[in-house]
């Protein structure tokens, strides 16, 4: 069984990237699961889970005549985790449209996939990941223009045929906040919300350690909305190589 889900976001500063890994590790207990940072030309996954010094990325992987896949998957944190390297000329190099022959490798020998996605969709490396995967989870910030920038992932990814799996809201200080926007959330969102996380010094002191936050504290408030989170993601099982063969043959979209 395999199921791929973008980790998207309408804008940066979200916790996408807190939250892939967060989901991974709550995931993790109960499935096979392999993070992947699809975001080649802002990467930050590698620095969350403390990856910063490996040899080899996801960019070496998507030059031509590069590395294998094998060789930039690590075991982190329970997880199998593809980090992306953080320089320009990496960046330059890659070509985007490798990583649908990255996904279709891994989709084999493992249950769940995550993509940590860019948080534009502004070029074709930038909405490839929501094109490949089977649904997508939206990360937002409880204000009406991070509705209205989720919206736009939301829109994009069902034109593709992807569907949202639910939102999470984070990074929230006020919970009240949740309130005022509940009714709009539910109105024009797919999926539920999966859960609301409160705004957290655990959180960035994860970060600063260079762990994903289940590890770091996993007794923190946060981390525990971020299960919840995890445990309103109903799995669904799909054949590994029809994955495999849809992702291979997956359209490079242009930017619409």
């Amino acid at each position: 069984m395999v199921e791929a889900f973008a980790v998207a976001s309408g804008k940066g500063g979200t916790g996408k990237t807190t939250s892939t890994l967060a989901l991974g590790m709550a995931l993790a207990e109960e499935y096979d699961v392999t993070v992947i940072d699809a975001d080649t030309g802002m990467a930050n996954l590698l620095f969350h889970a403390g990856l910063e010094a490996v040899d080899t990325t996801l960019h070496d992987v998507l030059i031509e005549g590069g590395a294998s896949v094998e060789a930039a998957v690590y075991d982190r944190f329970g997880m199998s985790v593809v980090p992306c390297g953080t320089s320009l000329a990496g960046f330059e190099a890659a070509e985007p449209e490798r990583l649908r022959d990255v996904v279709a490798t891994l989709a084999a020998d493992t249950d769940v996939i995550l993509l940590d996605s860019p948080a534009t969709l502004s070029s074709k490396s930038a909405v490839l990941p929501v094109v490949l995967a089977d649904r997508v989870v939206i990360v937002l910030q409880p204000t009406i223009p991070a509705l209205s920038d989720g919206l736009k992932v939301q829109e994009y990814a069902t034109s593709y045929g992807t569907d949202t799996a639910g939102t999470i809201f984070n990074k929230v200080a006020d919970p009240a906040a949740i309130d005022r926007i509940a009714e709009k959330s539910r109105r024009y969102f797919e999926g539920p919300t999966l859960s609301t996380v409160p705004e957290s010094d655990a959180v960035r002191a994860a970060r600063r350690a260079g762990e994903p936050l289940l590890a770091h504290a996993p007794d923190a408030e946060a981390a525990a909305a971020f299960r919840e989170a995890a445990d309103g993601l109903d799995v669904r099982a799909g054949d590994a190589g029809d994955v495999a063969d849809r992702f291979r043959s997956a359209v490079i979209p242009e930017r619409r």
